[in-house]
């Protein structure tokens, strides 16, 4: 087999996926861009009582109530403090046939890039400061790192309800 030919081979087996990246603090982070529904400007949310804090509240996307998690506290960090570039990104997450779709709060969008799948390393198993289940992978950008997140996991619904439920006891 001649090299162009190998060449195309190994093409064929490259698969390439879109991610948004934002910023929490001084740190990048990536969602997949097929769970992401769209990135809305922070206008202020509602607060709803006894609710753990990594939840911030709820808004209205058009007639619909979505609940809103401040992705820093989710992730182990400080809450973020609103600024003028603070959004939320609106993620549509599957579930056993349910769909559930929620508000992150992110300091800011940076941009959608596209990466190989052999650019993508496995997520470390120790150091990062988030659980490691949460990270799909790490991918570098230029000179920094981007935390590629799995939503699902990072924000499995079954496990937002459990910690909503012990907030509550």
């Amino acid at each position: 087999m001649n090299t162009l030919n190998k060449q195309k081979k190994n093409l064929k087996n490259i698969v390439s996926k879109q991610f948004l990246t934002f910023r929490i603090g001084n740190e990048n982070y990536g969602l997949e861009l097929s769970q992401t529904r769209e990135i809305i400007e922070y206008a202020g949310i509602t607060q709803v009582p006894l609710m753990p804090n990594f939840l911030r509240g709820v808004i209205n996307l058009r007639g619909e109530v979505v609940p809103v998690i401040d992705l820093a506290v989710r992730l182990g960090r400080k809450p973020i403090e609103v600024q003028r570039r603070t959004c939320i990104i609106v993620v549509e997450l599957a579930n056993n046939d349910q769909h559930h779709v929620l508000g992150l709060l992110a300091d800011a969008v940076s941009e959608v890039i596209e990466m190989d799948d052999e650019n993508i390393e496995d997520a470390p198993s120790f150091g990062a400061n988030i659980r490691a289940e949460f990270i799909q992978g790490i991918a570098k950008q230029g000179e920094e790192f981007v935390v590629l997140l799995d939503a699902n996991n990072a924000l499995s619904i079954r496990e937002l309800a459990h910690l909503v439920e012990a907030e509550l006891q």
